[in-house]
């Protein structure tokens, strides 16, 4: 039991957290890298995305994996992410911060995705049974580049908006 929920409940829970950062990611920075501030979706973002991080250390540890790797990093990152948002209100510097931060948070959750994608859709998963085959790889190479890109024009926009 988790929080008072099974394993399993609490497996849904971590995983709609997940799916509402995500969404909200998808939405708040597009927009941020064509120089609009969506605040309610990058609050929504930011929150839900440092909650699926936090929800995630609450699994049974038995040892070191890459999830808790990544958990790691990403509320590491978040961090630096909501001083940017909350503590300097994208002021100066903070802004082109905070496009990195949120780019780095929002495709390690994407990352994820993909990963448990593979791992749980059986379409996927007879596709790349364990995760070192070419779809597997032509899949996170394809969000990589997408999420290079996004985070290109996110920076540009936000040292647009700095020099403003």
């Amino acid at each position: 039991m988790i929080l008072g929920l099974t394993i399993p409940q609490f497996t849904t829970l971590h995983v709609l957290i997940s799916f509402v950062g995500i969404i909200a990611g998808l939405i708040a920075l597009p927009a941020f890298a064509r120089g609009h501030i969506l605040p309610r979706a990058n609050v929504i973002f930011l929150w839900f995305t440092l909650l699926t991080s936090l929800t995630g250390f609450l699994f049974p540890i038995v040892a070191f994996t890459p999830a808790l790797g990544t958990g790691i990093v990403s509320t590491l990152v978040l961090a630096i992410a909501f001083w940017s948002w909350y503590g300097r209100k994208l002021a100066g510097r903070a802004a082109p911060v905070y496009a990195v931060t949120a780019t780095i948070g929002l495709w390690l959750n994407l990352f994820v995705l993909v990963v448990q994608s593979f791992l749980k859709v059986p379409a996927l998963n007879a596709l790349a049974p364990t995760g070192t085959e070419p779809p597997f790889a032509a899949a996170q190479g394809g969000l990589l580049i997408l999420m290079i890109g996004l985070g290109y024009f996110a920076f540009k926009a936000s040292r647009r908006r700095a020099a403003a």
